[in-house]
């Protein structure tokens, strides 16, 4: 007699993976309604107001009431508008000094903590607290400071108004975010040496290297990816500079110290040109989203090595 062929693994392990599909469609399903209130209110407060805002950028509308579509107006008005060329001029020389600045002090601050052995925690504090402080509070009390009539000038005898005057206005307010900014700064490259291969420092030692010269050679090349996020985040903290510039100067006087995103302020609340705002709004979008992805090409070419 032929034997009855015995069944196949198929038919026998079918049941199992068809309780695991289940498993798994069940779990995933638990997932999705855990996500769908995150998801729900992300498309309410991010997508849909951005979608809004790209729709609102090719109309005339002034925030309130119908708007017109006008195509491309708002662009071509942006990329030949006088205003926006001046605030974007103060957008790069706001980019050099926050680059620059903060960066040599926090480098600075962060090697000088990095030396010592006692007190760090305590060092790494007091430099953390500027950039706790709220910018609210920090901006009052630094324009009450620069005031002609009752700041630091007013004491020493120097009547110089930095927040009022066009020469100096952008750079007072520089200098307070660069306050603000550079203790951050010094916390996050101290965190960054300590990853540091201690022995790199004794081999440079026994080479004849001096401090300055296994800074350079050891430390530096040490946290270069930590560098290179920094760079990063300043560009993009340079392109949305708003809150210390509106409460001291408000762009002014005579938009010497206006930004695109005060210049966007402007035209959408006292102008009631919102339409207009929203494409210069859009257009640093734009900017900020080349900006990383130029990071993100470096990065894929090894160049945070």
């Amino acid at each position: 007699m032929t034997a009855a062929p015995a069944p196949s693994g198929t038919a026998l392990a079918a049941p199992p993976r068809s309780g695991a599909r289940r498993l798994r469609l069940r779990r995933g399903l638990i997932g999705w309604a855990f996500l769908a209130p995150l998801l729900i209110l992300n498309v309410i407060v991010v997508l849909g107001p951005s979608l809004a805002t790209v729709w609102y950028s090719f109309t005339d509308w002034s925030g309130i009431g119908p708007a017109k579509f006008v195509g491309t107006a708002n662009y071509t008005r942006a990329f030949t508008d006088p205003a926006v060329r001046e605030a974007l001029l103060h957008n790069a020389i706001w980019f050099v000094l926050f680059l620059f600045v903060p960066m040599a002090l926090g480098l600075l601050g962060a090697h000088l903590i990095n030396q010592v052995t006692r007190f760090r925690m305590l060092y790494r504090t007091l430099f953390f607290i500027p950039y706790v402080t709220a910018s609210v509070i920090n901006a009052a009390i630094w324009k009450m400071l620069l005031s002609p009539d009752s700041g630091i000038g007013h004491t020493l005898g120097i009547s110089q108004a930095w927040l009022g005057d066009p020469k100096t206005s952008l750079y007072a307010v520089n200098f307070v975010v660069d306050w603000h900014w550079w203790g951050f700064l010094a916390v996050i490259f101290f965190a960054a040496m300590q990853g540091v291969d201690v022995q790199l420092y004794e081999a440079a030692r026994l080479d004849g290297a001096g401090r300055w010269r296994q800074f350079l050679s050891v430390t530096l090349p040490g946290i270069r990816p930590t560098m290179i996020f920094v760079v990063l985040m300043t560009i993009i903290w340079s392109l949305k500079a708003f809150d210390y510039i509106f409460i001291m100067t408000h762009g002014g006087p005579a938009n010497s110290s206006d930004v695109v995103s005060t210049l966007m302020y402007d035209q959408a609340f006292n102008q009631y040109s919102a339409g207009y705002a929203a494409a210069l709004g859009l257009s640093m979008t734009v900017i900020v989203g080349l900006v990383l992805a130029v990071y993100q090409f470096l990065r894929r070419k090894g160049w945070e090595e």
